[in-house]
């Protein structure tokens, strides 16, 4: 299948393509033509009103139980198919201990496994965060002198990509606001999951990747994306996989 030639038009498209690749990221990436975004007409991608195209179909292929959604890639979104996904986590999650991880991250992890998933919103101020996305607020005592906000939106967003990235944590669902006609409408809500309660018949880990160490996950899976993108160099494949 020639990723050039292929148009995405349809939500089966996209699950077509992530049981036969493997991978599929959402957002351009350094690999030419290896992305949803690249392979959709620009004035589908993103969808209708009635949130028709790509963007509004990542809950509804999600929920078809055959892969992985999260920031895989770089810190950019993109799926997994659950075939491929112990030898993925076997990897990334020995290049990205959660052990390693800032204390903020932890926390933030620690909350989410205490209620299993959370919407973006409930797990930022469960976990201490503001929405805010300002680096700074207003200093009362100095005015002249804002004082630092570690804790705003933007450092949350930043965490919880790095959970994503170590596999730690993924997206289980996007919940959308209704507008009164009853049609969902917005960007969507982020529901966050661990992959251990979103998907618990993959683990533990060890006895679904048939005891491979994770450098022989990450060997089998460059083994696999070198044929599905024979025209690419092999050290590009391996920035979107490490």
């Amino acid at each position: 299948m020639d990723r050039f030639s292929i148009i995405i038009e349809r939500q089966e498209q996209i699950e077509e393509l992530i049981r036969k690749w493997g991978f599929l990221p959402f957002f351009k990436n350094g690999i030419e033509g290896f992305s949803i975004e690249e392979m959709t007409p620009p004035e589908l991608l993103f969808g209708d009103e009635f949130n028709n195209g790509p963007w509004g179909w990542k809950g509804p292929i999600i929920a078809n139980w055959e892969s992985a959604y999260g920031k895989f890639f770089k810190g950019k979104a993109g799926f997994v198919s659950l075939e491929w996904l112990p030898d993925f986590m076997n990897w990334r999650r020995s290049i990205y201990p959660l052990k390693k991880m800032d204390k903020d991250a932890k926390h933030i992890y620690k909350v989410l496994v205490e209620n299993e998933s959370m919407i973006s919103r409930q797990l930022k101020k469960a976990s201490g965060f503001t929405l805010s996305r300002k680096r700074k607020t207003f200093n009362p005592d100095d005015p002249a002198t804002p004082v630092e906000n570690p804790k705003n939106g933007m450092a949350f967003d930043s965490l919880i990509a790095g959970l994503e990235m170590g596999t730690h944590v993924c997206i289980a669902d996007f919940e959308y606001l209704i507008s009164k006609k009853g049609a969902p409408y917005g960007w969507g809500l982020a529901r966050y999951c661990t992959p251990e309660a979103m998907y618990p018949d993959l683990f533990p880990i060890k006895e679904k990747v048939e005891g491979r160490t994770p450098k022989q996950s990450r060997k089998r899976i460059l083994d696999h994306l070198c044929q599905v993108l024979p025209d690419i160099e092999k050290s590009r494949i391996e920035k979107i996989l490490d």
